[in-house]
């Protein structure tokens, strides 16, 4: 069984700076990279580095960027035959600053990833017979989201939805389509309408997603942890510290843990452990696809980590 990630493809420019600029400011940068992202493509990457096999559905330009980025993917072993080259437009680009303490700001510019239509979704629907879960992020047309997140749910398939670039209103029957969400502390407020700050206000965030018909709800806080909210409890899963270097990657490398994880039949609390950890690493390193770790890495790190939080519980 695979994993199909649907969703944007992009080439990241990336200047670092002491700290994030005001409106209408210009600063000095420290230095300047260009790296594959998209949260569509960062996820897959995320997935296939822990194993998990891969399958990426998307969008790149007929230009050196789209060359670029098919190249990366398939150098990170996700399997690249339905991402489609359109001629018409170039392809997606992400400009970001991530100051000295990791945080960042992003525009992007979706190019080929705005021309995400039905005849992917048609791709995408020859994969979902041997597909175990389809993730999704925002980046793409939210009519090509909702189509393919009403086709993975007549398989049988596991929809897993980053509600990422932040949106005030998602379509109501986007909701009754989703069995997991995994919104930040800004998204989720954009969502419920009221400020998610913390472990209480998240909870009543996750709460508020699942009535609207989300099966599980997962409000990812950073540096804090993760609230999850499903049928039967609400909980929390404490977060791995780390010196954050760039947290630019970090949520869709969580998604990528919380996958691999599920894929690997875990359960919900032990999937959000494997994302924490998954965030954690990525959160360590600089770039975006360049940050996330490998099995091995990954592996290391958790047993590592959760042997000093069962000595420090234990003690």
């Amino acid at each position: 069984m695979t994993v199909i990630v649907f969703g944007s493809i992009n080439i990241d420019l990336v200047a670092t700076v002491s700290r994030l600029p005001l409106p209408g400011e210009t600063l000095l940068g420290h230095n300047f990279f260009q790296a594959p992202g998209g949260k569509g493509a960062n996820q897959a990457v995320a997935l296939a580095r822990l194993g998990i096999p891969t399958q990426m559905v998307g969008r790149v330009g007929a230009d050196n960027f789209g060359k670029e980025l098919v190249k990366s993917l398939q150098a990170s072993g996700v399997e690249t035959e339905n991402v489609f080259v359109d001629e018409t437009v170039s392809s997606g680009v992400a400009a970001i600053a991530v100051d000295d303490a990791g945080e960042n700001q992003i525009i992007v510019v979706p190019g080929a990833n705005g021309r995400v239509n039905q005849d992917d979704v048609e791709r995408l629907l020859r994969l979902l017979p041997q597909a175990s879960a389809l993730l999704l992020q925002l980046e793409i047309p939210i009519s090509a989201v909702v189509a393919a997140s009403a086709a993975a749910r007549e398989a049988g398939v596991r929809v897993i939805l980053d509600p990422a670039p932040a949106q005030s209103h998602l379509p109501d029957e986007l909701y009754q389509l989703v069995d997991v969400m995994t919104p930040n502390e800004r998204e989720a407020s954009q969502l419920v309408g009221f400020s998610v700050s913390g472990e209480e206000s998240a909870k009543k965030a996750a709460v508020q997603l699942r009535q609207r018909g989300v099966k599980n709800a997962i409000v990812k806080l950073g540096a804090q942890g993760v609230v999850c909210a499903t049928s039967n409890e609400t909980f929390f899963v404490p977060a791995f510290p780390v010196d954050a270097v760039d947290t630019v990657a970090a949520g869709d490398a969580f998604n990528g843990g919380l996958a691999a994880a599920l894929s690997e039949g875990l359960s919900l609390e032990q999937a959000a452990s494997w994302g924490a950890a998954a965030g954690a690493l990525a959160a360590t390193k600089p770039g975006a696809q360049t940050s996330l770790p490998d099995r091995l890495t990954f592996d290391v790190f958790l047993k590592e980590r959760e042997v000093m939080r069962r000595i420090k519980y234990e003690g």
